[in-house]
């Protein structure tokens, strides 16, 4: 639905497009239903590709080339959504506990904590501060 103030005359009239099938369309004017037919059907413009962020096609992929980058028993910390690295908190060899924090990634302006999910040693680090990461790019490896 799409909606708009519109002033005709000095009169303000809040109006809602509901829907448009051919030349009518079903619109709200200052909440009164009304149905207007247009002397031409309205052209619909080409779908626009729909972009799913979290998806479970997408992480399902990463997941075996995560198990096979980890060693036996090691588990790889992905990230959570696409995004730039800024500081990473932890070094190789590092001892760390589930929930600690191991490196900040900004997305979208805001800086988010990216955890530990288990507890163990830091195996590898698969990114380095300032490194673009797409969702489900391998971080940490934690053995």
């Amino acid at each position: 639905m799409k909606e708009y103030k519109l002033k005709i005359n000095g009169a303000e009239y809040n109006v809602a497009i509901n829907s448009v099938e051919g030349s009518v369309a079903k619109v709200d004017v200052n909440g009164t239903s009304y149905e207007v037919e247009m002397d031409q059907p309205v052209k619909k413009s080409p779908a626009k590709p729909v972009i799913q962020r979290v998806a479970a096609p997408a992480a399902a992929p990463a997941a075996p080339a995560a198990a096979a980058a980890a060693p036996a028993g090691g588990t790889t910390v992905t990230s959570p959504l696409p995004g730039v690295v800024l500081d990473i908190l932890c070094k190789e060899g590092d001892m760390v506990k589930r929930g600690q924090t191991l490196l900040t990634l900004e997305a979208m302006k805001m800086e988010n904590s990216i955890e530990s999910t288990c507890d163990g040693k830091v195996v590898a680090i698969k990114v380095s501060k300032g490194d673009s990461v797409l969702e489900g790019a391998q971080l940490v490896v934690i053995g």
